[in-house]
């Protein structure tokens, strides 16, 4: 059956996401701004994978006012962003829409329903409550990102890894419910890999050990992910961000073991996604801010309420503090 949905923040998950709905035959509409919003409503939103080349045509538009209420919202804008996004998601609502939040880092809606400890807000991802106020935290449902893409020109998206594109779903209760199973099916039937995960916060975690080592070595380094993982001493730092991370999760109730391991590293290397750099560092180099706060600075600030020592994420949070303040400056 057809929905209508809408899609906050059309850039390289988002537009994704988009691209593959409207093809599926969904109403597809996004929220957008500048030159891609621009491109897009000229000329549909361009999406690139291998050798596919398909053209969305869609509604588009800087305001969710203009898009009316939606079966489905979701909203893939990066974590800094998303106080200014959740703005445009009130009007998309319609009695019973749920909101994919599809996102890097830990969410802002983290201790939302987590087992019997009491909802508290983290500022530093929702500062003054403003994503609240404007998404109901029983409209959430949370999504890790396994998807590499790019913008390479406004209105295009391009998916670096046209075989490997996961969206993990959850529930913030971890409960399996009709409408994330749901949200499941339907973003499976545009090819997508779309599980329900049991443990919604395991699979943030899972992601974040990832990101965490990638783009701190990559940020620090200017290096794709193959060059990154192919010098010893680099992987080690990120061994060792991933160790302290893994301390910081179970203080937390969630339980992993630390990546990079050597058949890890061989499987990346031989994979599309080693040619790739990170979106943190695709970011840095256009002179964007950086999701540093969601995947660095939050759990960082975990550890420290857990009396958790993190030496290394200290020191890395130094360096990619002062190397993003110097490419927004220049």
């Amino acid at each position: 059956m057809t929905q209508r949905i809408a899609v906050v923040g059309a850039g390289a998950v988002g537009g994704h996401l988009a691209a593959r709905l409207a093809r599926a035959g969904h109403q597809v509409s996004v929220v957008a701004r500048g030159a891609h919003l621009q491109a897009i409503q000229a000329n549909g939103l361009v999406f690139e994978a291998g050798e596919e080349r398909h053209v969305a045509k869609l509604a588009a538009s800087a305001r969710g006012a203009d898009l009316g209420p939606q079966d489905l919202v979701i909203v893939a804008g990066k974590a800094q962003h998303l106080p200014g996004l959740a703005a445009e998601v009130p009007p998309l609502l319609g009695p019973d829409t749920p909101v994919v939040f599809a996102i890097n880092g830990v969410p802002w809606w983290y201790f939302h329903r987590f087992g019997n400890r009491p909802w508290t807000r983290i500022d530093r991802l929702d500062p003054g409550g403003a994503i609240e106020a404007q998404v109901p935290r029983e409209r959430v449902i949370g999504a890790v990102i396994y998807s590499s893409n790019t913008v390479p020109a406004p209105g295009v998206v391009r998916s670096v890894t046209p075989k490997r594109n996961r969206f993990v779903l959850g529930e913030p209760d971890d409960a399996g419910s009709p409408r994330v199973q749901k949200i499941a099916a339907l973003l499976a039937e545009t090819g997508l890999e779309a599980p329900v995960a049991p443990e919604i916060r395991r699979e943030v975690w899972s992601k974040l050990l990832v990101n965490m080592g990638n783009s701190a070595g990559c940020c620090l380094t200017g290096a794709t992910v193959g060059q990154m993982l192919r010098d010893a001493d680099a992987v080690k730092v990120a061994r060792r961000i991933n160790e302290e991370a893994v301390q910081i999760a179970a203080a937390h109730g969630i339980y992993l073991k630390p990546g990079y391991s050597p058949e890890q590293v061989q499987a990346s290397l031989s994979s599309p996604v080693s040619g790739h750099k990170p979106s943190m560092l695709q970011d840095l180099e256009a002179g964007k801010p950086i999701e540093l706060d969601a995947q660095f600075v939050v759990p960082q600030e975990f550890a420290r309420a857990a009396g958790i020592a993190t030496p290394t994420l200290d020191t890395v949070i130094a360096l990619l503090r002062l190397r993003a303040e110097v490419a927004t400056s220049s």
